[in-house]
């Protein structure tokens, strides 16, 4: 599509669209900027390009009121995000990122609700030498944020270990593939040789992205029935393994999920993807790489808040883009095969699989640091230094201890009866289904605390629980400090989505499967409200629940939210 016809289609491109075309396929003037030693930050048009390599400029907003008053700039700092696709690390991986955290970050290490890696509190003049150390350990930062395909999800599954490997690799092959070609990153970070003005080889540097790359970022996961961990139906792009007889066949494709929105704007909304077909495993690289060619040629370049996957789908319509992606890939996809979820959490606790042991433990919002208490970040750090398998980073936030052999889960065991490594087991139901996205005081959207409120919240709405006899009810509780929902907050069985400090706005009723969308029950509502409101929907559900009735499920039926399957009908 030409921009002349883009324009036409949509109107003029964005900002955001010159400063990408501007940027000599994403270099701008970042080496220039680093470099500068006269000012902690770096210009807003090389934020953007940031993103590209992994990272955010942040500021530490419990300063920022002191540091203005005292006519300081902002406290600046970098936050940085790995690809690792699948969430699979190696223990010299895990060191390396412990290390980086210890030395040039807050202290602490975030996982992620894309199953990778976040260090916090980098500042400017450390950036590279982070980068160095991460691309030492063979590990890298590229695309993690930005106008590309993100990091791709994949199912853990600790107890299917033969199919992981299968679908773990297809993961990998994935986002190598997707990556972005230019050598800006290796440039910039790693000092390799600059080659000359990228726009003499203007028709093969990116053959995939072209010089603007994508409208907006690009979600991708994969998912092994009846596991919905990724929760499938929140990406982009959606791969659902299908498994005959033990053997992986191929894939359904589901298309057009996102979670983002926007307060008070019906045009933006979370959406579900769909499934439109099955494709043989060796040919998922070729769809995901025409399904993304549709999103670059068709998406909107000029309203940033309507240019996800989700809107141009919605858009030009489902039968359309099916149609528009059999004729770029010569071929039609097949019908699409059965299938089937039963969850979207993880299993806690020891777990064998294929003669191996896997530990999932539960790391509360995916924070891993020592407090006075809980050494955990020191207890990881020791099991790191002698474990044989690798580390998986759950979609949810947790972590798995993988492929542990029986000679040494002994040692295993011991460090973490020794530094009280926990499974959650002794935590609510609730608490073990719970996510929160950072907010403050690092993220420059939040308008409301998340990570570090959620577990105060969940703290009163335990005692509700017990009183209702649900305790060990599973029940999937989210919350997001702002609507662009990192937590998936719009597949919560109950979802908080801040709306100012101390404010939020609470959905009820998706799917446990993560199958159906949730709905406002209430709006900009404070603690108090909160645990007035939600203590005899609670104690209802309790006493009148069927069995095996889920809270989501039981809420639609006892009329407090209407059944939500489609984003165009979430603000109805």
């Amino acid at each position: 599509m030409t921009e002349k016809e883009h324009t036409h289609l949509h109107g003029s491109p964005s900002d955001m669209e010159r400063i990408k075309d501007d940027s000599n396929y994403l270099r701008g003037s970042i080496a220039e900027s680093f470099a500068d030693r006269i000012t902690a930050g770096i210009p807003d048009e090389d934020t953007k390009l940031l993103k590209f390599h992994g990272s955010y400029q942040q500021d530490d907003r419990d300063l920022r009121n002191e540091r203005k008053q005292q006519k300081l700039e902002p406290a600046y700092q970098y936050m940085v995000r790995v690809r690792l696709p699948g969430g699979v690390a190696t223990p010299r991986q895990w060191q390396t990122m412990d290390n980086l955290a210890n030395t040039y970050g807050n202290g602490t290490l975030k996982l992620t609700t894309r199953q990778t890696f976040q260090l916090h509190g980098v500042l400017k003049w450390n950036m590279k030498k982070s980068m160095q150390e991460i691309n030492d350990a063979l590990l890298d930062t590229i695309a993690a944020c930005g106008d590309v395909n993100r990091n791709v999800m994949c199912n853990v599954n600790p107890d299917q270990s033969d199919i992981h490997t299968e679908v773990y690799g297809w993961a990998q092959n994935l986002s190598e593939e997707l990556l972005p070609k230019t050598k800006a990153y290796h440039e910039i970070w790693l000092d390799e040789e600059k080659v000359l003005d990228s726009r003499e080889a203007e028709g093969d540097i990116e053959p995939m992205y072209g010089p603007v790359y994508l409208p907006r970022k690009f979600k991708i996961g994969i998912a092994v029935p009846p596991s919905n961990d990724v929760d499938i139906f929140s990406q982009d792009l959606g791969f659902i393994a299908v498994m005959e007889d033990g053997e992986l066949v191929g894939f359904n494709v589901a298309v057009g999920g996102g979670m983002g929105m926007t307060h008070g704007d019906t045009t933006t909304y979370p959406q579900l993807s769909r499934v439109i077909g099955f494709c043989p495993a060796n040919q998922i690289v070729k769809v995901a790489e025409q399904i993304i060619t549709i999103q670059r040629d068709y998406g909107n370049r000029s309203e940033r808040k309507n240019a996800r996957f989700k809107y141009t789908i919605d858009r030009y319509g489902i039968e359309w883009f099916v149609h528009e992606l059999q004729a770029r890939l010569g071929w039609d996809l097949g019908e699409a095969k059965p299938y089937h979820f039963e969850h979207n959490g993880d299993h806690y606790g020891w777990i064998k699989g294929s003669g191996r042991w896997h530990l999932n433990l539960f790391i509360q919002n995916g924070r891993i640091n020592d407090s006075e208490d809980y050494p955990l970040m020191t207890g990881l750090r020791e099991i790191a230094k002698i474990h044989t398998g690798d580390f998986r980073l759950t979609p949810n936030q947790n972590l798995i201890i993988a492929n542990v052999t029986e000679e040494m889960k002994p040692e295993i065991v011991e460090l973490v009866n020794k530094y009280g490594l926990t499974d959650g087991k002794q935590n609510s139901a609730l608490r073990r289904n719970s996510m929160a996205c950072v907010a403050f005081p690092t993220c420059g959207l939040a308008m409301a605390e998340s990570e570090r409120y959620l577990p105060v919240l969940l703290d009163k709405i335990e005692d509700i629980l017990d009183e209702a006899g649900i305790r060990e009810e599973d029940i999937i509780i989210r919350m997001s400090g702002c609507p662009n929902g990192c937590s998936r907050p719009a597949l919560g069985e109950i979802a908080f989505i801040g709306k100012a400090p101390g404010k939020y706005n609470m959905y009820l009723g998706a799917g446990f499967t993560g199958d159906r969308l949730n709905k406002l029950y209430r709006e900009n509502i404070g603690e108090e409200e909160i645990l007035e409101t939600l203590k005899p929907i609670l104690l209802q559900y309790g006493k009148r629940r069927r069995e095996n009735e889920h809270f989501g499920d039981y809420v639609v039926r006892a009329g407090y939210v209407e059944e939500v399957s489609s984003g165009l009908d979430f603000h109805k």
